[in-house]
């Protein structure tokens, strides 16, 4: 039997335009559509992509639930048996709309799913326990290579094939466990294991543990009365209009604005476009994300020198890792040369 795939992309790859056009609602389009042709190459006689569905990724990040149950409804018309999203690489909001329809489908339609993006795109730590990610590119030159493995990872699960562990089938792992019988208890494995790390033989541990980043914190200030104090925010918190277009989630840009001459941040002047927490109360009143108003009172007793005239701004939910390390060597690097003494730094 010829399975039904249909195809998830965005506005770009559906050729509709760019970030011009990232508001376009969904539609969808009989056959594949773009990227889908390649897709249907490494499918085979083993499935026909009979459908397109395509959505702007602003539209889908700033009407999430309205943009799901849009996109869920015109995959359902297509009758499919496989839904294949992206790839997105490293795209932070048309990862997170793969990985959101995906885990949607699996969910609510019962049909299985499979998209692929670049290990830091925000949608493999947001999706990765709800559906299957494969590890993409950080760019569209991997987008044949990534086609290739979601259309196998695809057909093996639409076949209802028994899938190996996540570091075998090559899927980001999704923290499932599953109990099973082993010729060697866990002790003796366990030491095996050891003898070989000891003796720097190649060896796989059968309990990934996280690694983190060890930022040693800074030194504290040592005189505050001649300090320079800076403010920085993920808390979305903008001129009124959002002037600089940030990204409501999944930034890639943070906004510099002048404060110098600004006592309080009214909701005359300023507002919040974060798309991960309600807004009403920081819209009503923009200190309580970024507390200027506070802050210039104590400026004025005297408790530090004064309030570098610079804010820096931007939305943290969704935003890539890789985005955000380079929001802070680049903020870093300016407040460094303006003499900057220490940072107060607001979130959500």
């Amino acid at each position: 039997m010829t399975l039904r795939v249909v195809h998830y992309i965005n506005q770009f790859y559906g050729g509709i335009g760019g970030e011009d056009r990232a508001d376009e609602r969904p539609s969808s389009r009989e056959g594949a559509v773009g990227p889908g042709g390649e897709l249907q190459n490494r499918l085979g006689d083993r499935g026909t992509v009979v459908g397109t569905v395509i959505c702007g990724d602003g539209y889908y990040g700033e009407h999430m639930d309205e943009a799901r149950s849009t996109c869920l409804e015109l995959i359902r018309a297509f009758s499919p048996d496989l839904l294949v999203a992206g790839p997105a690489f490293n795209a932070g909001r048309y990862g997170v709309a793969c990985g959101d329809i995906c885990a949607s489908v699996e969910s609510e339609l019962g049909i299985p799913a499979v998209t692929a993006m670049y290990e830091e795109n925000p949608g493999v730590e947001l999706y990765s326990p709800e559906t299957f990610i494969l590890p993409a590119s950080d760019s569209a030159r991997g987008m044949k290579d990534a086609l290739a493995r979601m259309a196998a990872l695809g057909l093996k699960r639409a076949g209802k094939e028994q899938l190996g562990p996540a570091r075998e089938e090559g899927y980001f792992p999704r923290g499932i466990r599953k109990s099973f019988f082993k010729e060697k208890s866990g002790a003796e494995r366990a030491v095996e294991m050891l003898l070989d790390k000891l003796a720097g033989r190649p060896f796989q541990t059968e309990y990934e543990m996280p690694v983190f980043k060890k930022i040693p914190p800074a030194p504290p200030v040592k005189n505050m009365r001649e300090a320079v104090i800076a403010l920085v925010s993920s808390g979305g918190v903008v001129p009124l209009g959002n002037p600089d277009h940030i990204r409501v989630s999944s930034a890639e840009t943070y906004g510099k604005y002048d404060i110098s001459t600004i006592d309080d941040l009214t909701p005359e002047i300023y507002e919040s476009v974060h798309g991960g927490y309600d807004r009403e109360w920081a819209t009503k009143d923009p200190d309580v994300v970024i507390p200027l108003d506070v802050l210039r009172e104590l400026e004025r007793e005297g408790v530090f020198a004064r309030i570098h005239p610079w804010l820096y701004t931007t939305t943290g939910t969704g935003t890539s890792v890789a985005h955000a390390e380079r929001f802070g060597r680049e903020i870093g690097a300016e407040l460094k040369e303006a003499g900057v003494d220490a940072v107060i730094l607001t979130s959500t």
